[in-house]
């Protein structure tokens, strides 16, 4: 019986060491660009910092902070109000939009710069029209120009909205119809019950959404980029490899970083602020309001709009765009660029989910502050730009490959060159820090459908923590898990600035073939590797749209 005793303990600790080891180097990993990018940009001294100051960093502050406020406001008021409309009211079509009004998170946002582009500048089929049937010339009228923060703004809006409109959609779906319907009965209008109720109970979640959406904005290089909007994003591209100052890209990547860290931590408490319910909200359920005529009409309106513009529309131009342009799909470079891309996205995606299986199952079976330490660790990279992680890796991978060139050829004589900057792996990492965050949501939202007393019999029956989570949670969370890969796969499918500064030589993807045609003003070209990025990424949006309708 003593020998049974003794053998316990031992095989309970089996497998737990290599995965605390291997959660442990995770969240060192994910640390690594922010530590990286504070050491370099301390180490070029108060010259360069104010040499930024002088020239360009007010400029980057006054456009950042403007596109941030534009796209906040838009994801906003369509996120909210088309929540709202779905949930509370009953219209023609609703059905149908509560499921496409999720479709524009398929599509990048410099995509739908592509099709806008071509589409209302200047040479564009609108304005084009328009001359024709007015005869006007060029400087005979105003058109807005679609090459601008405000175009840019739009872009991100129709694509970003949806995050606001599904974290909205279940708080309004979680709130009890009790309070609603007092606030009816105390004379207050269904709008001034939405206002003074509803919105309210649902602060926290749409607080939520909209700081997403912020930290995508301060992300986003690919639609800024090609209209020549000037953000931190475009500066650190440009220090890095145009005017090649990688002190003055590395201390613009901790301005960016500081701000994506103070909204990953207002996110963080808007999501600790989201745990109260009402209590009675099982009780009873608010009434849908059936609208007839006009409000009908403008209700259609206002939900089909986003879904026409953000995703319908950008589909047709692209493909008249790429039927007319001189792209073959079927071609050997086309067949590399697809493969390139899918071979990095399916990389990316199996190291990302198994390092968020790591971290989310250590967090699980050491309950403590280092264990939520490591899962908080591990999320802030969704709030880092892939500029800023690209930077954050390539400063210190780079200093070590130079350090043992060095040494290799003062000791045997012999050039290493450079082992692991350039290398793909090294890429896979920045997707890996980049998209943890989304695969470690994924695989605890599953997780939450394990109970603990199913590890408990699972001990009892001999299994060590490895052979838990092999043989009871793995079984269970594989629909979680497969989610979680297909988001990793087309975020990194679309991702941008990190593959441009990243990528080896003569390594290019769909996402940068994409950008390097449209950078060259052959927007029908650049239409065709769009489309098969906005292909790929209808799948997983397929499955939100599936349990948005279950739900």
């Amino acid at each position: 019986m003593a020998h049974v005793q003794a053998q316990i303990p031992k095989k309970r600790s089996d497998g737990a060491r290599p995965l605390s080891v291997v959660a442990l180097v995770v969240a060192v990993i994910c640390a690594l660009p922010m530590v990286a990018v504070l050491l370099a940009s301390l180490s070029g001294g108060t010259e360069t910092v104010q040499h930024l100051a002088q020239t360009v960093l007010g400029r980057y502050i006054g456009t950042t902070l403007a596109l941030v406020v534009l796209v906040a406001t838009g994801t906003f008021a369509i996120g909210v109000g088309a929540a709202w409309l779905v949930t509370m009211t009953r219209f023609p079509g609703v059905r149908f939009f509560e499921v496409a009004l999720v479709l524009p998170l398929a599509f990048p946002a410099y995509v739908l710069a592509y099709a806008y582009t071509h589409v209302l500048d200047h040479p564009g089929i609108v304005q084009t029209t328009l001359r024709d049937l007015t005869g006007w010339g060029p400087r005979d009228y105003w058109f807005p120009e679609i090459r601008s923060l405000g175009g840019a703004a739009c872009m991100l809006v129709l694509v970003l909205y949806p995050y606001v409109y599904l974290l909205a959609r279940a708080a309004f779906l979680q709130q009890s119809g009790s309070t609603f319907l007092a606030a009816r009965a105390l004379g207050s209008s269904p709008w001034g019950a939405f206002f003074k109720v509803s919105l309210p109970l649902a602060r926290p979640a749409i607080a939520g959404g909209v700081l997403l959406t912020v930290m995508e904005t301060i992300a986003d290089f690919g639609t800024v980029a090609y209209f020549g909007v000037q953000t931190f994003a475009t500066g650190i591209y440009t220090s890095w490899f145009s005017l090649f100052d990688r002190v003055g890209a590395a201390q613009l990547a901790l301005c960016l970083l500081s701000f994506a860290l103070l909204l990953a931590m207002l996110e963080r408490a808007q999501r600790g602020k989201a745990r109260y319910h009402d209590p009675a909200r099982q009780t009873q359920t608010a009434p849908a309001a059936v609208l007839k005529g006009w409000r009908s009409v403008a209700a259609m309106l206002l939900c089909g709009l986003p879904v026409v513009f953000g995703a319908i529309l950008p589909v047709i131009v692209l493909f008249f765009m790429g039927i007319g342009s001189e792209q073959n799909l079927l071609s050997a470079r086309y067949v590399g660029f697809i493969k390139n891309s899918a071979t990095l996205a399916s990389v990316a995606a199996v190291v990302t989910v198994t390092a968020a299986i790591c971290v989310g199952y250590f967090q699980r079976m050491k309950v403590g502050r280092l264990s939520q330490s490591t899962a908080y660790v591990a999320r802030l990279g969704y709030a880092v730009p892939g500029g800023v992680i690209a930077v954050g890796l390539m400063v210190p991978f780079a200093a070590f490959d130079n350090a043992l060139d060095a040494w290799m050829r003062a000791t045997f004589d012999i050039s290493t060159g450079l082992l692991i900057t350039g290398s793909i792996w090294l890429l896979v990492i920045a997707y890996m820090v980049r998209f943890l965050a989304a695969a470690l949501g994924a695989y605890e939202g599953g997780q939450a459908m394990v109970h603990v007393n199913m590890d408990a019999a699972s001990r009892s029956l001999g299994q060590g923590p490895f052979g838990t989570l092999r043989r009871v949670h793995l079984p269970i969370l594989a629909p979680s898990l497969l989610t979680a890969l297909l988001i990793v796969f087309v975020d990194v499918m679309k991702e941008l600035p990190a593959t441009l500064i990243m990528r080896p030589f003569n390594f290019d993807t769909l996402a940068v073939q994409a950008y390097q045609l449209a950078s060259d003003e052959r927007l029908e070209g650049a239409a065709v590797p769009s489309l098969v990025i906005v292909a790929m990424g209808l799948l997983p949006v397929i499955l939100i749209c599936r349990q948005v309708g279950r739900r």
